[in-house]
């Protein structure tokens, strides 16, 4: 018995060792990183990276050819993301491109996007409000339901007593089965949340892979469907509200390929080369005249420079990661949102 015991508690520090001691190495040496944030810049025609370097940690800004930027020259180059700061130096453009714009537009129209494969990796409960998007006042209203998607189709559960509403679900079955929605559901994408200025409702991959918009108009369902380009099968679509709502969503086939959903219910193939949502992260800065799109995986970051008109590609910029950390047993990550042994 003596020696099981030791056996145990033997196999309980070589654990806690192998688990504590790269933590605390990568802990106490911090190693310096040369990852770097970068932004494309129309005026320029060029990445502008944002880096700390040298051991005072200056931030220093360059753009892909070397040129050093001064902290007002980056600004003046950046003029939509940096718009307020221009506007307190009363330097922000009249126009841009030889289109003019105000800083209420460029606040408009500005999108910030960011996509986690933690956010995907993860038993998520398959229960949705349908907000209403044509409300009698100007805030929007939680509903007092919820709905779910079966192998038969949509149902509506009143919250405080568990029933089943009956006669709207039926409505709403019937409303997508018109448009021809095969059920059950392979991906269902919103944003449930009253604090936004409007709600459009959700993306919906039907058993087919078929995309369907739906949204709840003065309590009547609006379902349209999304044609679908040949060849391409979606995997994942991603619902987006911005607020000039110039398109709806992001969306992933089977090659890793990008798309946009546009607001005129189009599926615009994007420059980005490959994106997998269930193990990179994406990050999207854009305005009216380019979005930077950066994918980052294990090993890099890849910069894409965006038209954002009809999104095809105007500049790539890929950087290795650094990564000296040294490895060792955890528990979680930043992947998913389970907690076992991993190394």
């Amino acid at each position: 018995m003596r020696k099981i015991a030791d056996f145990i508690l033997c196999f309980i520090v070589l654990v806690l060792f192998v688990w504590q001691l790269p933590w605390l190495i990568n802990f106490l040496r911090t190693p310096d990183s040369n990852n770097t944030f970068a932004l494309y810049s129309s005026l320029a025609d060029d990445f502008i990276c944002n880096q700390f370097v040298g051991e005072d940690k200056k931030l220093h800004r360059y753009g892909t050819d070397g040129r050093e930027y001064s902290t007002a020259e980056t600004d003046s180059l950046l003029p939509c993301f940096f718009m307020r700061q221009l506007v307190a130096d009363g330097r922000f453009p009249d126009s841009i491109h030889g289109r003019a714009v105000t800083p209420h537009e460029v606040q408009q129209t500005n999108i910030s996007i960011r996509l986690n494969p933690r956010d995907i990796n993860g038993n998520n409960i398959a229960l949705y409000p349908l907000i209403e998007s044509m409300p009698k006042r100007v805030d929007l209203e939680w509903p007092d339901d919820m709905f779910r998607i079966t192998d038969t189709g949509i149902e509506f559960i009143k919250m405080e007593t568990n029933e089943v509403k009956t006669q709207k679900s039926r409505l709403f079955t019937e409303a997508l089965q018109e448009k021809g929605f095969s059920f059950p559901a392979l991906w269902v994408s919103g944003n449930p949340s009253v604090r936004k200025a409007y709600d459009e409702g959700y993306l919906i991959l039907d058993a087919q892979h078929r995309l369907f918009h739906l949204k709840r108009c003065a309590g009547r369902p609006f379902v349209h469907e999304f044609p679908i380009p040949e060849g391409v099968i979606l995997t994942h679509v991603f619902a987006i509200e911005p607020a000039a709502r110039q398109f709806r969503g992001l969306a992933v086939d089977t090659e890793n390929r990008l798309y946009v959903l546009t607001s005129d219910y189009r599926i615009a193939l994007t420059g980005v080369e490959s994106f997998q949502p269930v193990t990179d992260r994406l990050m999207i800065l854009g305005n009216m005249f380019d979005w930077t799109v950066s994918v980052l995986d294990d090993y890099a970051i890849h910069h894409y420079a965006l038209d954002a008109t009809d999104y095809h590609l105007i500049r790539r910029l890929d950087r290795t990661l650094s990564d000296s950390s040294l490895p060792g047993l955890h528990f979680t990550s930043g992947d998913d949102r389970f907690c076992y042994p991993r190394f």
